[in-house]
């Protein structure tokens, strides 16, 4: 179940940065039960006991329909009677009572969707959240190599998968594009899906991004399933990547000359989405986005080496400061520093070559 390959991702990248996988407080009560006994349990009584409390957990969600308001995106979601809605508090019993990730990884999740009928226990949840990017320019649609992206995260596998293995872990294999990145320019959202592999998993994990484009930021929906499952999953995320609507002011096409714009294109959101925020020209942004309150993305996607490089990066920046103290905006690694306000740099800040 794609459920398990959350859950074990979760628990790698908990270790790595340090942050414990304690229970969040409240529901966190009705699963503690049955793991304080599950010593006496056999395993499949235990498990028993675990699905009886994550079911209680469920049954106590307040799922809403129809069209729901997204007040920080300015937007709205339409989804009718195909999906149901669990807002922030309802989602974070999910992330973390009911598919076990940390409390911190639910931190700026803004809710939930999953398919009617369904819980988030037997089926997908498409976790919704946004950031405040300004305006994104799509004009490098056509022209971005994203096959460069997916060789950049292999090269790095085999030494991750050796700290992986001597931690105990199951090792993970980025196989490549489940569906690669396709934007579409009348709609304004972008959509791609990564083939994850895990030694300990019969299926692979099917992992599919939305992003949603509008006047001053990214609304995004990320989805988590099984490869077998890619058919189906497709044709939903389609559904979802069109019942997400922005208000009117707030759509893409809504922007005005003078608007902020973001440091990075659709290229730069893919990256950020991949946690490979090193790409050429993303910005310090795009660093927010992989490694801030995204970090979401990259524990469903589950590679390890994000976190090491994120601080290799920033340790070598601080050596160099003193005799780099302005970072060229081009350089393919180091990405602009914050202004004194510690605001990201965009292309209405960005310092010019004179300054």
């Amino acid at each position: 179940m794609h459920i398990r390959n959350i859950v074990a991702t979760a628990v790698l990248t908990a270790a790595l940065f340090n942050t414990a996988p304690a229970l969040a407080a409240g529901s966190s009560a009705d699963i503690a039960a049955p793991s304080s006994a599950s010593a006496s349990m056999s395993p499949e009584e235990a498990a028993k006991a675990e699905l009886a409390a994550k079911t209680k957990i469920v049954a106590g969600l307040h799922p809403k329909t129809g069209d729901i308001p997204i007040a920080e995106a300015d937007a709205t979601l339409k989804l009718g009677d195909n999906y149901y809605f669990l807002d922030k508090d309802d989602t974070r019993k999910v992330l973390v009572d009911v598919w076990g990730n940390p409390p911190g990884m639910a931190d700026g999740v803004l809710g939930m969707v999953v398919p009617k009928g369904k819980t988030p226990i037997d089926d997908w949840g498409a976790v919704v959240t946004y950031e405040k990017t300004d305006y994104v320019s799509d004009d490098d649609a056509a022209t971005a190599n994203y096959d460069s992206y997916i060789k950049q995260i292999q090269d790095g596998e085999k030494d991750e998968n050796a700290q992986r293995k001597k931690d105990g872990y199951s090792t993970m294999h980025l196989v490549g594009w489940a569906q690669p990145p396709s934007y579409d320019k009348t709609h304004h959202y972008l959509i791609w899906a990564r083939d994850i592999q895990f030694s300990d998993q019969s299926a692979d994990t099917l992992n599919y991004d939305i992003r949603l484009l509008g006047r001053r930021g990214v609304l995004s929906l990320n989805m988590v399933a099984t490869m077998p499952e890619l058919a189906s999953i497709r044709a939903q995320a389609q559904q979802l990547a069109l019942a997400g609507q922005y208000n009117v002011g707030a759509r893409y096409q809504d922007y005005q000359k003078g608007d902020a714009k973001a440091a990075f294109g659709l290229a730069g959101l893919v990256a950020a989405g991949l946690g490979l925020a090193a790409a050429k020209k993303l910005g310090l942004l795009a660093v927010i986005l992989a490694f801030g309150k995204k970090i979401i993305v990259f524990v469903l996607a589950g590679f390890a080496a994000i976190g090491r490089w994120f601080s290799s990066i920033f340790g070598k920046k601080k050596k160099a400061a003193a005799a780099a103290p302005r970072p060229a905006f081009d350089d393919p690694v180091e990405a602009p520093a914050p202004l004194p306000d510690g605001s990201p740099v965009t292309e209405k800040t960005q310092p010019s070559e004179d300054a």
